[in-house]
Protein backbone atom coordinates (compact mmCIF):
# COMPACT_ATOMS: atom_id res chain seq x y z
CA UNK A 1 0.00 0.00 0.00
CA UNK A 2 1.34 3.43 -0.93
CA UNK A 3 2.66 5.42 2.00
CA UNK A 4 0.54 8.44 2.84
CA UNK A 5 2.72 11.52 2.84
CA UNK A 6 2.26 14.49 5.15
CA UNK A 7 0.22 17.09 3.34
CA UNK A 8 -1.83 20.20 3.64
CA UNK A 9 -5.23 18.69 4.33
CA UNK A 10 -5.59 20.73 7.51
CA UNK A 11 -3.99 23.86 6.03
CA UNK A 12 -6.56 24.69 3.35
CA UNK A 13 -8.32 27.02 5.77
CA UNK A 14 -6.11 29.58 7.42
CA UNK A 15 -5.20 28.16 10.79
CA UNK A 16 -6.19 30.60 13.54
CA UNK A 17 -3.52 31.55 16.03
CA UNK A 18 -3.89 32.49 19.68
CA UNK A 19 -1.24 34.36 21.61
CA UNK A 20 -0.25 33.53 25.18
CA UNK A 21 -2.79 35.89 26.74
CA UNK A 22 -5.64 34.60 24.57
CA UNK A 23 -4.63 31.01 25.32
CA UNK A 24 -4.92 31.69 29.07
CA UNK A 25 -8.48 32.89 28.60
CA UNK A 26 -9.38 29.94 26.38
CA UNK A 27 -7.83 27.53 28.90
CA UNK A 28 -10.05 29.10 31.55
CA UNK A 29 -13.07 28.71 29.26
CA UNK A 30 -12.26 25.03 28.71
CA UNK A 31 -12.09 24.49 32.46
CA UNK A 32 -15.36 26.29 33.11
CA UNK A 33 -17.23 24.45 30.36
CA UNK A 34 -15.90 21.14 31.61
CA UNK A 35 -16.99 21.85 35.20
CA UNK A 36 -20.11 23.99 34.85
CA UNK A 37 -21.16 23.94 31.22
CA UNK A 38 -21.39 26.91 28.90
CA UNK A 39 -23.72 28.75 31.28
CA UNK A 40 -20.89 28.90 33.79
CA UNK A 41 -18.71 30.90 31.44
CA UNK A 42 -18.83 34.58 32.38
CA UNK A 43 -16.33 37.36 31.84
CA UNK A 44 -15.92 37.67 35.62
CA UNK A 45 -15.09 33.96 35.99
CA UNK A 46 -12.80 34.01 32.96
CA UNK A 47 -10.92 36.95 34.44
CA UNK A 48 -10.61 35.25 37.81
CA UNK A 49 -9.43 31.90 36.46
CA UNK A 50 -7.05 33.34 33.87
CA UNK A 51 -5.76 35.97 36.33
CA UNK A 52 -6.30 38.65 33.70
CA UNK A 53 -8.37 41.80 33.85
CA UNK A 54 -11.81 42.11 32.31
CA UNK A 55 -10.65 44.90 29.96
CA UNK A 56 -7.94 42.56 28.68
CA UNK A 57 -10.57 39.94 27.81
CA UNK A 58 -12.84 42.53 26.21
CA UNK A 59 -9.97 43.68 24.00
CA UNK A 60 -10.02 40.23 22.39
CA UNK A 61 -13.67 39.14 22.59
CA UNK A 62 -17.01 40.92 22.61
CA UNK A 63 -18.61 38.78 25.33
CA UNK A 64 -18.50 35.40 27.07
CA UNK A 65 -20.37 33.73 24.20
CA UNK A 66 -17.65 34.88 21.82
CA UNK A 67 -15.02 33.34 24.11
CA UNK A 68 -16.91 30.02 24.14
CA UNK A 69 -17.00 29.94 20.34
CA UNK A 70 -13.25 30.60 20.20
CA UNK A 71 -12.60 27.87 22.75
CA UNK A 72 -14.62 25.39 20.71
CA UNK A 73 -12.83 26.43 17.54
CA UNK A 74 -9.43 25.92 19.16
CA UNK A 75 -10.42 22.39 20.18
CA UNK A 76 -11.57 21.58 16.65
CA UNK A 77 -8.29 22.89 15.22
CA UNK A 78 -6.36 20.69 17.65
CA UNK A 79 -8.39 17.66 16.57
CA UNK A 80 -7.83 18.36 12.87
CA UNK A 81 -4.11 18.77 13.51
CA UNK A 82 -4.03 15.08 14.37
CA UNK A 83 -4.65 14.32 10.66
CA UNK A 84 -1.66 15.88 8.86
CA UNK A 85 -1.67 13.39 5.98
CA UNK A 86 -4.39 13.69 3.30
CA UNK A 87 -6.26 10.46 2.49
CA UNK A 88 -5.29 8.56 -0.65
CA UNK A 89 -8.48 6.56 -1.03
CA UNK A 90 -12.14 6.54 -0.01
CA UNK A 91 -11.33 3.98 2.65
CA UNK A 92 -8.63 6.26 4.09
CA UNK A 93 -11.09 9.16 4.09
CA UNK A 94 -13.82 7.22 5.88
CA UNK A 95 -11.24 6.00 8.42
CA UNK A 96 -10.18 9.60 9.08
CA UNK A 97 -13.75 10.82 9.51
CA UNK A 98 -14.59 7.98 11.87
CA UNK A 99 -11.41 8.65 13.86
CA UNK A 100 -12.28 12.34 14.05
CA UNK A 101 -15.76 11.46 15.32
CA UNK A 102 -14.26 9.26 18.04
CA UNK A 103 -11.86 12.01 19.10
CA UNK A 104 -14.68 14.56 19.03
CA UNK A 105 -17.01 12.44 21.18
CA UNK A 106 -14.21 11.74 23.66
CA UNK A 107 -13.09 15.36 23.86
CA UNK A 108 -13.45 16.68 27.40
CA UNK A 109 -15.41 19.77 26.35
CA UNK A 110 -17.40 18.55 23.36
CA UNK A 111 -18.13 15.27 25.12
CA UNK A 112 -19.59 17.16 28.07
CA UNK A 113 -21.79 19.26 25.81
CA UNK A 114 -23.07 16.16 24.04
CA UNK A 115 -23.80 14.30 27.26
CA UNK A 116 -25.04 17.08 29.54
CA UNK A 117 -25.96 20.09 27.41
CA UNK A 118 -27.22 18.89 24.03
CA UNK A 119 -29.16 22.13 23.63
CA UNK A 120 -25.92 24.09 23.96
CA UNK A 121 -24.21 21.75 21.52
CA UNK A 122 -27.02 22.42 19.06
CA UNK A 123 -26.81 26.17 19.56
CA UNK A 124 -23.07 26.34 19.06
CA UNK A 125 -22.70 23.79 16.27
CA UNK A 126 -25.97 23.29 14.40
CA UNK A 127 -28.04 26.47 14.38
CA UNK A 128 -25.62 28.26 12.10
CA UNK A 129 -22.40 27.47 10.31
CA UNK A 130 -19.79 28.90 12.65
CA UNK A 131 -16.02 29.04 12.55
CA UNK A 132 -15.62 25.52 13.94
CA UNK A 133 -17.86 24.02 11.27
CA UNK A 134 -16.14 26.00 8.54
CA UNK A 135 -12.79 24.67 9.71
CA UNK A 136 -14.11 21.10 9.58
CA UNK A 137 -15.62 21.72 6.13
CA UNK A 138 -12.29 23.00 4.79
CA UNK A 139 -10.58 19.90 6.16
CA UNK A 140 -13.22 17.58 4.67
CA UNK A 141 -13.22 19.30 1.28
CA UNK A 142 -9.43 19.06 1.07
CA UNK A 143 -9.55 15.40 2.10
CA UNK A 144 -12.27 14.64 -0.46
CA UNK A 145 -10.28 16.38 -3.20
CA UNK A 146 -7.22 14.30 -2.33
CA UNK A 147 -9.17 11.03 -2.27
CA UNK A 148 -10.88 11.81 -5.59
CA UNK A 149 -7.51 11.50 -7.30
CA UNK A 150 -7.57 7.68 -7.31
CA UNK A 151 -11.19 7.50 -8.53
CA UNK A 152 -12.61 5.82 -5.45
CA UNK A 153 -14.49 8.96 -4.40
CA UNK A 154 -17.16 10.09 -6.84
CA UNK A 155 -16.71 13.15 -9.00
CA UNK A 156 -18.26 16.34 -7.72
CA UNK A 157 -17.47 19.62 -6.05
CA UNK A 158 -15.56 18.71 -2.87
CA UNK A 159 -17.12 21.51 -0.83
CA UNK A 160 -20.65 20.36 -1.68
CA UNK A 161 -19.85 16.72 -0.90
CA UNK A 162 -18.23 17.87 2.35
CA UNK A 163 -21.35 19.76 3.45
CA UNK A 164 -23.54 16.66 3.24
CA UNK A 165 -20.83 14.49 4.80
CA UNK A 166 -20.72 16.88 7.74
CA UNK A 167 -24.51 16.85 8.08
CA UNK A 168 -24.60 13.04 8.14
CA UNK A 169 -21.84 12.85 10.75
CA UNK A 170 -23.31 15.65 12.91
CA UNK A 171 -26.75 14.11 12.90
CA UNK A 172 -25.37 10.70 13.87
CA UNK A 173 -23.26 12.12 16.70
CA UNK A 174 -26.04 14.30 18.11
CA UNK A 175 -28.61 11.50 17.92
CA UNK A 176 -26.35 8.81 19.33
CA UNK A 177 -27.73 9.03 22.85
CA UNK A 178 -31.35 8.79 21.72
CA UNK A 179 -30.78 5.52 19.86
CA UNK A 180 -28.36 3.89 22.31
CA UNK A 181 -31.07 1.46 23.44
CA UNK A 182 -31.83 0.47 19.85
CA UNK A 183 -28.33 -0.09 18.50
CA UNK A 184 -25.10 -0.94 20.27
CA UNK A 185 -21.89 1.01 19.83
CA UNK A 186 -20.29 -1.42 17.41
CA UNK A 187 -23.36 -1.52 15.19
CA UNK A 188 -23.72 2.28 15.33
CA UNK A 189 -20.15 2.71 14.13
CA UNK A 190 -20.59 0.09 11.42
CA UNK A 191 -23.77 1.67 10.06
CA UNK A 192 -22.32 5.19 10.20
CA UNK A 193 -19.23 4.00 8.34
CA UNK A 194 -21.49 2.44 5.70
CA UNK A 195 -23.47 5.67 5.35
CA UNK A 196 -20.31 7.77 4.94
CA UNK A 197 -18.83 5.32 2.45
CA UNK A 198 -22.03 5.27 0.43
CA UNK A 199 -22.12 9.06 0.22
CA UNK A 200 -18.57 9.11 -1.14
CA UNK A 201 -18.67 6.03 -3.40
CA UNK A 202 -18.14 6.62 -7.11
Amino acid sequence: MEERQPGAASDVAERPQWDTTQARVLDAADSLIGRRGVHGVTIAELARRSELSRPTIYRNWSDADDVVRSALLRRVVNLIDQFPAPPRTRSDLVDDVMSFITLFRNDAVYGRLLDDEPEAFTRYTLQRVGSSQRMILHWLASAIRAAQADGSVRAGIPQEIAVMLLLVAQSAVLSHGTVAELIDEQAWERELRTALDGHLRS
